[in-house]
């Protein structure tokens, strides 16, 4: 399957599992989404299931607090990444504190799923990385799969979490596709995952830069230089053990995403892995991220995004190192 099609798959099960379960976003039920996720379920399910919503995110995301606190689970989309902000203050203020402020009277098992990241020829607000914004904040949970079978997966383990999630969806792997289990759920939905073995750098990653590090992984593997992948797929929590397991084989570390590195995802990652595996080390941590800037026009993303050579470079530069 495609993602874009996993995903579908996985919030039909979802729907057809528990009657409580609905979607609400704009455009996801005629139209079935920007990006055809929801395609055919408002048919199947009706619209009072998969609600078409007005143009104002916080509205829907309100709207989604008290159903959540009636005991449904609503799922709702933000059409791109950057049309989240208007949200912002519903999601930081209600949906990750009323759990906490009502003494866990209130639950707050709703999903918000947001395709995120660059690479498909957008403009910014259409091309963002958001997720340091919510990974920030105690009572949000944040995952994004970086494969269909994950992105299956992930979308059911999500809808059935006591929790918030904050379902990041990177937008230019939606047409690639993949083989998906669809009887076994390969982990954990906060679980890291081992991509590829390596003992000379651990290169971890997730979302939409899974792929491209596999790519500069394959690259480095010709130049005789063994690189390990981990997807971390889970942003907040993260699952360390895995990752200090392999920094304790490696003694090398590359953290790769497409948000800026300034107080970033892998700037935590970098930070706790050299306080939990500082007698491993044999380089200090290195970031190759986006840059700090507002998304550039499409023409030049290309230069903004993390790829290939750069994600070498950094390999280059921390095995230059003495051990």
């Amino acid at each position: 399957m495609t993602m874009a099609k996993a995903l579908n798959e996985g919030l039909r099960r979802a729907m057809e599992a528990n009657p409580k379960v609905l979607l609400m976003g704009e455009d996801i039920g005629k139209l079935g989404g920007v990006f055809r996720v929801t395609d055919g379920l408002q048919k199947d399910f009706g619209e009072d299931r998969v609600i078409d919503a007005p143009l104002a995110e916080s509205a829907i995301i309100g709207t989604a607090v008290g159903l959540a606190i009636r005991g449904y689970r609503p799922v709702t989309e933000i059409q791109f990444d950057g049309f989240v902000y208007p949200a912002f203050d519903q999601i930081v203020s209600q949906v990750a504190k009323l759990h906490s402020r009502s003494s866990g009277i209130y639950e707050m098992g709703m999903v918000i799923r947001i395709p995120f990241g660059g690479g498909i020829g957008a403009i910014e607000h259409h091309s963002e990385s958001p997720e340091g914004y919510f990974a920030h904040t105690a009572g949000l949970r944040v995952v994004s799969p970086s494969t269909p079978n994950d992105a299956y997966w992930m979308i059911q383990q999500s809808i059935t979490h006591p929790d918030p999630i904050i379902f990041c969806e990177p937008k230019c792997r939606y047409w690639e596709k993949g083989e998906v289990d669809t009887d076994n759920a390969p982990r954990g939905l906060f679980e890291a995952s081992r991509l590829r073995e390596g003992s000379d750098v651990t290169v971890i990653t997730y979302g939409p830069s899974v792929r491209t590090c596999l790519r500069a992984a394959e690259a480095a593997a010709s130049e005789g230089r063994s690189v390990e992948v981990i997807d971390a797929r889970s942003i907040a929590p993260i699952d360390y053990a895995p990752m200090a397991a392999s920094l304790e084989k490696t003694g090398r570390l590359v953290v790769v995403h497409e948000a800026s590195a300034n107080a970033s995802v892998s700037s935590e990652i970098v930070a706790r892995l050299s306080e939990e595996c500082f007698y491993s080390l044999r380089a200090p941590g290195v970031r190759v991220t986006g840059y700090h800037t507002p998304y550039p026009p499409s023409k030049v993303e290309e230069e903004y995004l993390p790829n290939v050579d750069r994600i070498l470079d950094a390999i280059d530069r921390v095995m230059g190192f003495e051990s």
